[in-house]
């Protein structure tokens, strides 16, 4: 896929779910230990998940989990059952699958309970998340053979990116664990950010195996191939 392909139709991914994953709005109570979740990027119903996740403005533990994987689905499948996604609230020892469930496990944990409009729309929620992995088919879909790093990596990103979207799509491909930073408009952990990576830009990708440290959608991706895939 050439570059301006790739860009494009991320953008229209993103475009197709009106501004959703973008915004932080509503923030309640902070947990103290990481949410885990066992995802893939295509998934329509990840994606209401990881757009939650932006609107409280929540970190998490992410766990790709793509078709033919074979690192982190078996222990989904040890929790009761091989379906996507899959979260682990270590702060409160809950364990939930479906999508909806999470959703408003999350509204009501830590935001002010409310579910966004976006996440409210039952089947058209699902439509126009299906409509955008369509658009990305087959990224973020099956599993390619990577080395495992030492550690997770970490990334600054926000679920309605479009660049972000593109290095999330190679993390899950390659099942690279990683620890999830959101920074959405409107997030209180921007200031943060920009003193950590001296300017506001996303994605931003720090591998603290070897120290490298990188914006930029296409280097990023570049990167993982390089060091990780097999």
């Amino acid at each position: 896929m050439s570059r301006v392909l790739d860009v494009s139709t991320s953008y229209l991914s993103s475009g197709l779910r009106l501004g959703a994953g973008v915004f932080v709005r509503g923030v309640g109570a902070r947990p103290e230990a990481r949410i885990r979740l066992y995802e893939f990027e295509a998934c329509p119903f990840c994606r209401k998940v990881r757009e939650m996740l932006t609107v409280l403005d929540l970190d998490a533990a992410i766990f790709p989990c793509p078709k033919g994987g074979t690192r982190f689905r078996g222990e989904v499948e040890r929790r009761g059952k091989l379906q996507f996604p899959f979260m682990i609230d270590p702060n409160t020892d809950t364990e939930l699958f479906e999508s909806d469930s999470i959703v408003r496990y999350l509204a009501e944990r830590y935001g002010d309970g409310t579910v966004p409009l976006s996440l409210r729309l039952g089947p058209l929620t699902v439509l126009s998340g299906s409509l955008g992995s369509l658009l990305r088919f087959p990224r973020g879909t099956w599993v390619r053979s990577s080395r495992q790093p030492e550690g997770p990596l970490e990334l600054y990103s926000f679920e309605g990116s479009p660049y972000c979207r593109i290095v999330r799509e190679a993390l899950c491909e390659l099942e690279l664990p990683y620890v999830l930073h959101n920074v959405g408009r409107g997030s209180g952990k921007r200031d943060d950010f920009r003193q950590l990576a001296g300017k506001l830009q996303v994605p931003y990708l720090i591998d603290p195996n070897n120290g490298t440290a990188m914006f930029e959608s296409a280097q990023i991706v570049k990167y993982l191939e390089q060091n990780y895939a097999l």
